[in-house]
């Protein structure tokens, strides 16, 4: 495998970088899309997201990496309930979802090799087992086909993927963070996909010469020799991990007053975005990002530096204000959340 641009060498795009930290700290959030220019280090930073991800514990030989001490376990499992479950330790799965994978390779089906050589029906798991527990990256996400959208929704709402084809019937839980990345002059996202990222990143090519000299720097050095320059950014990589491990830990008890959610609900109220999705992912997004500062109490600074993020991709179009997502949550903002 390929090695990986490491994530604390990228430079600049300071919403992404956040994003996604956030996402390593609390995968309940939802999820994240980044939309921006080609050429702008989008999938080189999702693909680095493996760097920041302390490993997992799941039942030894397990192909959906079940959770030993979750409630969520695969048909294998479940028949070992009773019984002290062997363990061990992997890494967190970053899984790519490419655009032109069939239905087939995406949610599992029947072991073709195992059926003709030895007669034996047998489920071959799918990208979306693969993916349990981690994340599922898509590239171009704008640009999926309708029927595997279908599928992404209806299995990223229940958390459970069924698959019924060919004489089979299994069930495997499926719980895994959205993370895609796309050029919005390709092609719009559909309303149903869109609503089930938490996070929205907007990445604009660097205006700033020295910036983009220093990007180019960096990008030459690591394809000249990859080792090398991982091997330079490893201990910056170290300390960003640890980062993260200690606000995971920081946010189990992080504290979220009432005058806080209240400012969430009139925050959402004021844009009109539908449902409650929307304050959910404030409040975990607020409570992530607190966590990441160091702080043991999430404040009104947390959820402002953080709103646009949870809420520019909420809003309705409105064809009588020609303004930007972006500013009408700043908007909102300075009239609810006033500095």
């Amino acid at each position: 495998m390929a090695l990986t641009f490491p994530f604390a060498a990228i430079v600049g795009q300071e919403e992404m970088r956040l994003a996604i930290q956030m996402l390593a700290v609390d995968p309940t959030i939802g999820g994240v899309l980044v939309l921006g220019d080609r050429g702008t280090g989008k999938s080189t930073a999702v693909r680095a997201l493996a760097d920041l991800l302390p490993p997992i514990k799941v039942v030894k030989d397990c192909a959906y990496g079940c959770d030993p001490a979750g409630s969520s376990l695969c048909e294998a499992c479940q028949t070992q309930v009773g019984h002290k479950l062997k363990t061990e330790t992997r890494a967190v799965p970053v899984v790519d979802l490419p655009l032109g994978a069939t239905e087939d390779r995406v949610v599992g089906a029947l072991d073709l090799e195992k059926a003709l050589s030895q007669g034996i029906k047998k489920f071959a798991p799918g990208l979306l087992a693969q993916a349990n527990r981690g994340f599922l990256y898509i590239d171009e996400v704008n640009l999926l086909e309708d029927h595997i959208v279908d599928l992404l929704i209806d299995v990223a709402a229940s958390g459970e993927n069924l698959v019924e084809r060919e004489g089979l019937s299994v069930r495997h839980p499926a719980r895994f963070v959205l993370v895609g990345s796309g050029n919005p002059e390709e092609g719009e996202l559909r309303p149903q996909l869109l609503d089930r990222f938490g996070l929205s990143v907007e990445v604009r090519t660097p205006q700033d010469l020295d910036l983009r000299v220093q990007v180019v720097r960096r990008r030459d050095a690591f394809e000249r020799n990859p080792t090398a320059f991982r091997a330079e950014w490893e201990d910056a990589n170290t300390k960003l991990r640890q980062r993260i491990v200690r606000a995971k830990k920081l946010i189990q008890n992080l504290e979220v007053s009432d005058d806080l959610l209240m400012s969430c609900a009139t925050l959402c109220h004021k844009l009109g975005t539908d449902g409650l999705r929307a304050e959910l992912t404030l409040l975990r997004a607020t409570r992530a990002y607190a966590a990441l500062q160091g702080d043991k109490v999430a404040e009104r600074s947390h959820l402002r530096t953080i709103a646009p993020l949870a809420l520019r991709h909420r809003l309705r179009r409105n064809p009588l204000d020609d303004t930007g997502s972006g500013t009408r949550v700043q908007r909102a903002m300075d009239e609810v959340l006033p500095a």
